[in-house]
């Protein structure tokens, strides 16, 4: 059934507005510093007028010019202003349709429709910025569910829309308000929206006159000690509250459905999302622990998915589920995502004589750093050689926490960085598996196993540095399904 071509709502002329300014003012800030320094406030005022002009204009012959089309099993889509180009994106290449609303979509009524395709190209995906709700759905629907679509007759009273499938009750979690408090205390995000601070007061700086930046600095200076530690105090709570509300408008509400195909996430306070995750695309689930929440007994879920674009500036992970108690994870897999089960009771540990290797390639760069200063500022030594002892601990900790696990067709990989990571990959999955040894590897009988998944068209590697080679070959002997010989 084909629908009439339609274009998108007039807001869409809004947002492509704001688009096109937002990504202009970095372009042009640096001529507008030198113009105002200048004082030629004139052509500051009639270039940005002349801008803004082009800018509406060339957004509403945009808007004027792009339609879509839905049929049975495509979507058609015509764009540009000079050059026509037309798409036609088969419902049997769509990976994905996500919606989500900001607060301008919310004031009227619409959602922002991304369409994620198979392959690598993403000039092939869409993103249809402005429709109303009811058009987001049935778009949905119709490109991923196989239901009818639904029509609006001549008065405008839209007509039942016909399933194919039955309604059912599908697996579902979702998060409560004191979980998500939780989550926002135990992010450390507040590290991150410190060094945004720091960015930003930087490039703020040049537009502080001097006088009171020179005030201000002698008033921080002429404080005492305990003021200033007051003073510090209070920012780090601040910003430790502004990681929790940053956490809670982010993920407000968070949701999980479990399909027959896909994982069906909506979330957002601010703005609204719903995304979905087809299942075959998913290629790993991992369990982290951050030095935080660890001793909490606390962890996030996420899933490492073969994406369809190369070069997009997202996440390396898709999370499943913000934070949750780590007893209650098997659980959460047994309901959510079956294929997959976390039992990590028989992880087989690294030997013991894989600590010096850790501990060597935890230090070496600190010592470095203390016999550099060791030799220019004698006085000072003792800073680094701290950092050194840190860092022989954060080793050891490294070598306690690593190490593998073979059940039936799936390998636990846990590893740690800063935060504790676990990995379940099923056999299927693996892309690689690569044994690895040194000269001392091999007279040690140790030796590195690299295995590797396809994550957004780029290997993702899970490596277990120096297991028993016993171990790296009975893992070799799983991932090839070789028997082991008859003794």
């Amino acid at each position: 059934m084909m629908s009439e071509p339609k274009r998108l709502h007039p807001a869409g002329m809004i947002f492509s507005i704001f688009q096109a300014i937002r990504h202009s003012v970095f372009g042009f800030l640096p001529l507008v510093i030198i113009a105002v320094g200048n004082d030629a406030w004139f052509y500051v005022i009639l270039g940005a007028s002349i801008l803004i002009g082009l800018i509406i204009l060339f957004s509403v012959l945009s808007w004027l010019r792009y339609n879509y089309q839905l049929e049975e099993d495509q979507i058609r889509i015509e764009q540009g202003i000079l050059i026509r180009k037309k798409r036609t994106i088969s419902k049997h290449r769509i990976q994905s349709i996500d919606l989500s609303q900001n607060i301008i979509h919310r004031i009227f009524g619409l959602t922002k429709v991304q369409i994620e395709t198979a392959g690598s190209d993403h000039r092939i995906d869409a993103a249809l910025s402005a429709v109303t709700m009811a058009d987001g759905k049935m778009l949905h629907d119709q490109l991923k569910y196989k239901k009818q679509v639904t029509e609006t007759d001549v008065n405008g009273e839209e007509q039942d829309l016909k399933e194919e499938v039955h309604e059912q009750d599908h697996p579902q979690k979702k998060i409560t308000p004191k979980a998500l408090f939780v989550a926002g205390s135990t992010s450390g995000s507040f590290g991150i929206i410190l060094g945004l601070a720091g960015l930003a007061f930087s490039e703020l700086e040049t537009f502080i006159p001097d006088r009171f930046y020179n005030q201000a600095t002698e008033w921080v200076f002429s404080q005492a000690v305990q003021v200033l530690i007051a003073l510090a105090v209070i920012v780090l709570i601040l910003l430790w509250v502004l990681g929790i509300l940053s956490t809670i408008i982010q993920y407000w509400n968070f949701t999980i459905t479990r399909y027959d195909k896909e994982l069906f996430i909506t979330r957002g306070l601010l703005e609204k999302k719903q995304s979905t995750i087809p299942l075959k695309r998913i290629q790993a689930v991992g369990i982290k622990e951050t030095i935080i929440r660890q001793p909490l007994g606390l962890a996030s879920v996420y899933v490492e998915i073969a994406s369809g674009e190369i070069g997009q500036n997202q996440e390396m992970h898709t999370l499943i589920f913000p934070i949750m108690r780590k007893k209650h994870i098997a659980s959460f897999l047994k309901d959510i995502l079956p294929e997959y089960r976390y039992q990590p009771e028989g992880l087989v540990k690294l030997p013991t004589k894989a600590i010096p290797y850790y501990i060597i390639r935890s230090v070496i760069i600190p010592l470095i750093a203390t016999v550099v200063v060791a030799v220019q500022f004698t006085e000072f030594t003792w800073i680094p050689g701290i950092v050194m002892l840190l860092s022989c601990i954060y080793g050891y900790f490294q070598y306690k926490t690593t190490g593998y696990l073979i059940q039936d067709q799936q390998l636990l990989v846990q590893s740690r960085t800063i935060s504790k990571d676990t990995a379940l990959v099923p056999h299927k999955r693996l892309q690689s598996l690569q044994k690895k040894q040194h000269i001392l590897h091999r007279k040690q009988g140790l030796a590195t196993l690299d295995t590797a998944i396809l994550n957004k068209f780029v290997g993702r590697h899970f490596i277990v540095r120096e297991l028993n080679v016993e171990d790296v070959d009975q893992i070799a002997d799983w991932y090839s399904y070789r028997k082991k010989p008859l003794s």
